[in-house]
């Protein structure tokens, strides 16, 4: 072989591997301008929406209590998701996160930081719950099958699906989301037009009964904080990903405002089904089957396939924290965590949203607090 063929073997060989390395993400400085502002922005948005978000019950239970006031904390909650979202996208870029710890350990220092970490992974443990007790709560009121049978079913999918590995479970979400948000635009459209003519005076009206969080902006923060309690476990992580910072601040403004249109749309369609809509579990259902049966069950297929992805989230989540996804202990975490939800989900999905969401949003104050100081001290330290 003479020395032109074999620089013509090395040069093949070289593209071939760089041909392979692009199949597989590329470098590293490749694989972060892979990731597109509208695949941070339905990351951010999957991370936040599930049981609670698409059934209508957390909306209710944070906004349904104030009349206008409520429609004015969501427009404050959408700035906060926006906001934060991108302070946590940003330290996980500069710090290059390899999980929300980093994160959280230089914006609230080594004490306050474990403290925030403890209530992270306490919370993907209650989201979990949450989520197995919202399936069981559709499962009993629309398809008449007990609600037991129904925690189990999404126990068990969930515990199936993580013990064999949930490297699908991004392209889950990212299929599950658009089609969650169309089915509340939908229903949201419907519901406006079936109620025609009406007086802006009907959005005054309120759910009865105390509400969980005194008055509407506390709530309005409550409802941010313990929303980005969840979140951040995943965006500081992926922030490292992306090379251009516009990117993070685009993603982060996309996903926000998605977001609060989103539970704008919810609470639109409940406050005009009050006071009924209120009496159920799973409120957004009871509206969509107020038009047809087909638009009821379509919706419920909608909620339960988004139930299902954020549940593997967060299993996965709360035992990748406990214990190494590849040692030998990860399949009895997994296991034994399962189990352990679906006994706490017989609270029931009303009660696990109206008590334990309100208790992280107001412990998720210190994450605000420790990630708004964190962003001043990178900013005095670039200066």
């Amino acid at each position: 072989m003479n020395l032109k063929n074999k620089i013509d073997l090395k040069d093949i060989l070289g593209r071939k591997e760089e041909v392979k390395n692009i199949g597989q993400g590329g470098n590293k400085g490749d694989n972060k301008v892979a990731l597109s502002t509208f695949r941070i922005a339905a990351t951010y948005i999957g991370t936040v929406v599930g049981a609670g978000f698409a059934s209508g019950q957390e909306v209710l239970q944070f906004f349904g209590y104030y009349g206008f006031g409520g429609f004015i904390g969501l427009l404050l909650a959408t700035l906060l998701f926006v906001i934060y979202g991108y302070i946590i996208l940003s330290l996980g870029l500069e710090y290059q996160a390899k999980s929300h710890l980093q994160v959280i350990k230089y914006a609230a220092g080594k004490w306050l930081g474990a403290l925030i970490d403890i209530v992270i992974t306490f919370f993907l443990f209650g989201a979990l719950t949450a989520m197995i007790a919202g399936s069981g709560a559709i499962f009993e009121e629309q398809f008449a099958i007990p609600a037991l049978w129904g925690n189990i079913i999404m126990a068990v999918t969930s515990l199936l699906t993580t013990l064999l590995g949930i490297s699908g479970v991004i392209s889950a979400i990212s299929f599950v989301v658009p089609l969650l948000l169309t089915g509340v635009f939908a229903v949201t459209i419907m519901t406006i037009l079936s109620k025609l003519p009406f007086e802006f005076s009907a959005l005054e009206q309120v759910v009865a009964g105390k509400p969980p969080v005194p008055n509407w902006i506390l709530s309005a923060i409550n409802y941010a904080s313990y929303n980005l309690v969840i979140a951040v476990a995943v965006l500081a992580p992926l922030g490292k990903e992306v090379k251009e910072k516009s990117r993070l601040k685009w993603g982060s403004i996309f996903g926000g405002v998605a977001l609060g249109i989103g539970a704008m749309s919810i609470l639109f369609a409940l406050v005009l089904n009050l006071p009924t809509a209120a009496k159920f579990e799973v409120p957004m259902v009871y509206v969509a089957g107020s038009f047809a049966p087909w638009v009821q069950i379509v919706y419920s297929a909608i909620l339960i396939a988004e139930i299902y992805t954020t549940a593997v989230g967060n299993l996965y989540g709360f035992v990748a924290r406990l214990t190494d996804p590849d040692g030998s202990e990860y399949k009895v975490y997994v296991i034994i965590t399962s189990i352990v939800a679906l006994i706490a989900s017989q609270f029931g999905f009303t009660t696990l949203v109206r008590i334990l969401y309100p208790a992280v949003g107001y412990a998720g104050f210190f994450l605000l607090g420790g990630l708004s100081f964190g962003m001043v001290k990178s900013y005095i330290k670039k200066a």
